[in-house]
């Protein structure tokens, strides 16, 4: 390392400033932290490839020449926000269950749920597996006779959770879309489309993980 050879365990060396050579050879440089925002498409899996031969998010990153990740999931028959990155340790901090990070969805459901069914939803409900969802934040954001769109903010990141409420107190979820993710927002960007996040929202984002405390090692 910098002309010296390192014999010592536990020493430390920053590959953006020192320059390292391992059997020779230059260490390269670590990969500039990328940010996006993807809106999924319904019938696209949330993976970069899949054994079952489904479409994946990898197929919609046309241009994305670098290894980024997506933070979380959404399943196969949702759409809406997701983040992808290559930044590990913030994707860590914002997925760990004990942060609790805000996730907003919009979902279609088969009748109007009465004022008892969205209490239910704000206290936690008892799903089909027997555990008992967190509190969410609920509001119908409109209705007819016989649907209603519904606006839910979780802190938690379970798989399908949003349609496993909404079964649990008899209305099911028809379409599902996730509106914001923490500080962002799907803001207008169409089906299909991703784009990369601007300063402020990277600012925004590393604020947010910041406030929500580092996970345990």
């Amino acid at each position: 390392m910098n002309g010296e050879t390192v014999t010592r365990l536990g020493t430390t060396a920053d590959p953006r400033h020192d320059h390292i050579l391992v059997d020779g050879q230059p260490l390269g440089s670590p990969p500039r932290p990328l940010y996006f925002l993807l809106h999924k498409p319904v019938g696209v899996v949330s993976t970069l490839k899949d054994p079952e031969g489904r479409p994946t998010i990898r197929e919609l990153l046309q241009g994305v020449h670098e290894r980024v990740f997506p933070v979380g999931r959404l399943d196969y028959a949702s759409s809406g926000l997701l983040l992808l990155t290559n930044d590990g340790e913030l994707t860590e901090r914002l997925l760990h269950p004990r942060y609790r990070l805000p996730r907003t969805y919009q979902a279609k459901v088969s009748g109007v749920p009465t004022l008892a069914a969205l209490q239910a939803l704000r206290q936690g409900v008892r799903l089909e597996d027997g555990t008992v969802s967190a509190p969410a934040t609920v509001q119908i954001l409109r209705q007819r006779e016989t649907k209603a769109w519904l606006e839910l903010t979780l802190r938690e990141g379970r798989n399908r959770e949003v349609r496993h409420m909404c079964a649990a107190v008899g209305y099911p979820v028809e379409k599902l879309i996730r509106v914001r993710f923490g500080p962002l927002a799907l803001s207008g960007l169409p089906v299909g489309a991703y784009r990369l996040l601007t300063p402020l929202e990277i600012r925004a984002l590393k604020q947010t993980a910041a406030a929500l405390g580092a996970p345990p090692s």
